[in-house]
């Protein structure tokens, strides 16, 4: 008789319960969805952005799609880190994101401002939703990645908005 090679995974033992950390797995799966969909999106328009503007917005979606696909990696690393796989196709992110996908018809340069402001709108919300649980579980590494996000797409939000204005 062959001996079996098939290993089990240890347990995971870092201070929040299994329970705990399938929910917070599963918000970060849905805050990765949305920032990879506003990452794609960003970089639509970053492609292309026509008009008076163009070289400022081009250059200004530039830095903020470059921010935004370092921001991928650190939030699936944290899923992994907390035991559970991260969701990585366009059809994951299709189920879990709330950030809607970019149109297929690119809008006019204020319109993709627009739309710009409501997606880091929509991903500073999702952020901010998964704290309870986080800090009902004293997970700090979450939550300093959480305050993190935060601060970038509400600060990106308001610069955008910025634009908008008369």
């Amino acid at each position: 008789m062959a001996k079996s090679t098939k290993t089990t995974a240890p347990a995971i033992h870092i201070g929040i319960s299994d329970k705990d950390r399938a929910a917070i797995a599963q918000g970060l799966s849905h805050l990765l969805a949305d920032t990879y969909t506003l990452y794609l999106t960003t970089h639509n328009f970053h492609w292309n952005v026509t008009g008076p503007m163009f070289n400022t917005l081009h250059t200004m979606f530039m830095g903020q799609y470059t921010e935004l696909w370092n921001a991928v990696d650190p939030i699936a690393e944290r899923i992994r880190a907390l035991g559970h796989p991260a969701p990585g196709s366009y059809a994951e992110f299709g189920k879990l994101a709330s950030v809607p996908d970019a149109p297929t018809k690119p809008p006019k340069a204020l319109e993709m401002v627009r739309i710009l402001v409501e997606g880091h709108e929509a991903v500073a919300r999702t952020a901010r939703a998964l704290f309870p649980v986080v800090d009902k579980a004293s997970d700090e590494p979450t939550a300093d990645l959480l305050t993190q996000r935060l601060t970038v797409h509400e600060q990106t939000a308001w610069m955008l908005r910025s634009l908008l204005e008369d």
